[in-house]
């Protein structure tokens, strides 16, 4: 990790201080920060002012401290001095004051917020005596803010610039235009947000319809957000997609297409959609003119232009394209993506401005200036810097935070990926098949968070944080030994302190989860706990509530039936978010939910949200879509006589092109269908079948209950259903089996 030098001067341990500093040393004594604690700035120098407040803004809401700001004396000084790195500064703190001292705006404000952070841990309003001297490894810290699939306000999009500040995270990658929806308003195009601002949500066949969702960003509120951004140091890139993903466009103005028919609702499925903009010069000029709306509003070096998951087929079929190519002297579709692309960078250019796209638009060749995205594993950002590209890794499934955290009943829907923090902690951003001189190529990196799973803003908060905390550190640090204990150290005070800029992060990696070893006819359980924090354990059989006196885990526990199993992660004294408490008896240890069953494939595994109600809780599905089919692991078959399966039904709205036709279920034997249950695996005997007609009439979850055929012991079963078609797709939600 970064160089932490602790000279051991009175203090229990080094500041928990996140992203790690490049060198910090301790002395003796500390400075107690008061209402009289003034913070004093160079006269006329607004970027020294702006630092000043926003670290009075952040102690007043996290310490409830109000200090003053003057250009005369005071015990905070912030100085502005020639020499060190863009975003690099010093904090100097003894018993008299603090001094923050850089060059730039950037490294006055995260001095600023460094400061903070030493004032605001476990003593508030304390600042131990430290001299730090910092600097980022990186100079692009990004996260990447999804609001075409799922609109956030621009109140949400405020906070989360503060949790990025204050973790010295510096861009935001802001996806403003998908299939899904159109986001930005254009002023000389206004059905792109009139008709694809807004959309109403796929649901099963027969299901209740849901209310319309949507919204769109005023170029007012942009402007806004934007100087929001800027005053934090973190610039706001927009990407504006081309060729494809560009079904809104399309939606609202028909001209930009192939001609292809839209499909009915198709706005509100996901997956690689096949309409592309057509390549007239009409259509350029459309693109031109967004381009130059977009460029008026952000003033970043940086213009994201998409280029992922162009599928040609409409191009294929079209005779005005595929005479436009022969008219260029192009070879096939990837040539004109690339001629395509180049126009645009060229046009970009011409303006003042750089292309940044996925690591796509490298085939067939783009401009020398453009950057690459590498979101297909590193592979693009190595291709980019042997080609004299910079880049950006952003690498999925790794980078992608819309995969889950874990599979427990407190995560959010997302995709099927399970990338916890730890993961995320070891991620490396330079490849070592890069050269040395090959490195320089890499600006840094950016974490993913896709929303079509993603559906409200408190989710997006869970799924964003802690895991960007670890991509801040990776980026601002780059620490060569990963010491994820220390970094979990450092990284609670800092989730508390972002608690007061009303951030409710994920407990994932904090959680306690239970593996239950049960074999009947046994009447008792063996309980192994595992969290992925690597914090200690401490639990109770009695029903008390864990305290830091409490039992410590170490190694399974025999618990007899009933027992109330209480357990919770500690932090020091404190037991931390994510607490298991649940009743362990003969029902519960042969009752297994979907987030513990396994699915048969894992070919695209997802946690669905149910489409009912419209209102209120809805349950969430872990299923795969292209082979829907669950695994009872071990189940315990001894004694029992009826298996309960609680189903559900979510739409098929996925856009998969052919691999529709790869998806196959057995023949129904009755016209709703039918589960079917099998021991020993897949191929194995028909134990259940348990009819499906009374779900079939029910929106929400339906308790279906069949007989079983008696196995003894312990036994895998595999769940599975019959259908004519993909739509519905039933969800198993609960597997129960019943002694009676």
């Amino acid at each position: 990790m970064a160089a932490l030098l602790h000279a051991g001067c009175g203090w229990a341990a080094p500041p928990k201080l996140l992203p790690a500093p490049q060198e910090v040393v301790e002395h003796e004594s500390s400075f107690v920060l008061s209402t009289s604690s003034a913070m004093q700035v160079p006269s006329d120098d607004k970027g020294a002012l702006a630092a000043a407040e926003y670290l009075r803004e952040l102690l007043s809401r996290s310490n409830g401290l109000q200090l003053k700001v003057a250009e005369g004396t005071g015990p905070i000084r912030l100085v502005r001095k020639a020499g060190f790195a863009a975003e690099g500064y010093t904090v100097e703190s003894d018993r008299t004051g603090v001094t923050i001292t850089a060059s730039t705006d950037a490294g006055l404000l995260y001095g600023a917020i460094t400061t903070w952070q030493l004032a605001s841990g476990e003593k508030k309003n304390v600042v131990p005596a430290t001299t730090i001297q910092d600097a980022p490894k990186f100079r692009w810290r990004g996260l990447m803010l999804d609001s075409a699939r799922h609109f956030q306000s621009p109140e949400f999009v405020k906070r989360l610039i503060d949790w990025m500040a204050v973790n010295k995270l510096n861009t935001l990658h802001w996806h403003l235009v998908d299939d899904q929806g159109w986001r930005l308003e254009i002023k000389k195009y206004p059905r792109l947000t009139e008709v694809s601002g807004w959309r109403v949500p796929a649901t099963a066949p027969g299901a209740p319809p849901l209310p319309r969702i949507g919204g769109f960003y005023t170029q007012d509120q942009v402007r806004q957000i934007v100087a929001y951004a800027a005053a934090r140091n973190v610039t706001i890139v927009p990407e504006i997609e081309m060729p494809g993903h560009a079904l809104s466009a399309i939606r609202a103005y028909p001209k930009l297409g192939t001609g292809a028919p839209i499909t009915a609702g198709a706005e509100s499925d996901w997956g690689i959609f096949p309409w592309l903009y057509n390549v007239d010069d009409s259509t350029f000029a459309f693109l031109e003119d967004v381009l130059r709306e977009t460029m008026a509003l952000f003033p970043s070096r940086y213009i994201h232009v998409g280029g992922d998951e162009a599928v040609k087929d409409q191009w294929k079929a079209s005779a005005s394209i595929q005479a436009r190519m022969k008219a260029l002297g192009l070879k096939d579709e990837d040539q004109l993506q690339s001629w395509f692309m180049s126009r645009i960078g060229k046009f970009l250019s011409a303006h003042g401005r750089e292309m940044i796209g996925w690591d796509e638009i490298l085939q067939g060749g783009i401009p020398k200036d453009a950057t690459i995205m590498s979101w297909q594993g590193t592979n693009g950002a190595i291709a980019a810097a042997k080609a004299g590209h910079d880049s950006v890794l952003s690498p999925a499934p790794i980078l992608y935070f819309d995969n889950r955290q874990g599979f427990s009943d407190i995560e959010p829907p997302g995709r099927g990926n399970s990338i916890d923090l730890k993961s995320v902690y070891a991620f490396d951003p330079l490849p070592s098949e890069l050269a040395p001189e090959q490195r320089k190529h890499v600006l840094g990196l950016q974490a993913n968070l896709w929303t079509e799973h993603v559906r409200t803003e408190d989710r997006f908060a869970w799924n964003a944080f802690p895991r960007a905390s670890a991509v801040a550190e990776i980026g601002w640090s780059n620490p060569p030994n990963r010491d994820f204990a220390n970094f979990i150290d450092r990284l609670v005070p800092q989730m508390e302190r972002m608690k007061t800029l009303g951030l409710t992060p994920a407990a994932s990696a904090f959680a306690v989860d239970a593996e239950l070893d049960y074999a009947p006819p046994a009447k008792t359980v063996a309980i192994a706990l595992k969290s992925q924090s690597g914090l200690p354990i401490r639990y109770t059989l009695d029903g008390s509530v864990p305290t830091s006196a409490s039992a410590l885990y170490s190694a399974p526990v025999a618990a007899p039936f009933p027992t109330r199993l209480r357990a919770a992660t500690f932090y020091g004294d404190a037991p931390s978010a994510g607490a298991f408490d649940r009743i362990v008896d003969e029902k519960s240890v042969r009752t297994r939910g979907d987030e513990q069953l396994r699915t048969c494939a894992e070919k695209v595994k997802l946690a669905l949200e149910d489409d009912f109600p419209a209102q209120g809780l809805r349950e969430v599905f872990v299923m795969d879509i292209f082979e829907p089919c669950w695994i009872f692991a071990q189940a315990p078959l001894g004694g029992t006589k009826h298996i309960a399966i609680d189903v559900g039904q979510v739409p098929f709205n996925f856009q998969v092109g052919k691999d529709k036709e790869g998806i196959h279920f057995r023949p129904p034997a009755t016209p709703e269908g039918e589960f079917e249950v099998r021991a020993g695996g897949c191929e194995g005997d028909v134990v259940a079948t348990v009819p499906l007609a009374p779900a079939a009439v029910n929106a929400g979850v339906t308790r279906l209950i069949a007989p079983i055929a008696p196995r003894p012991g312990r036994e895998d079963l595999c769940i599975s259903y019959t259908a004519r078609g993909v739509d519905p797709l039933w969800a198993v939600n609960r597997v129960e089996l019943l002694a009676e």
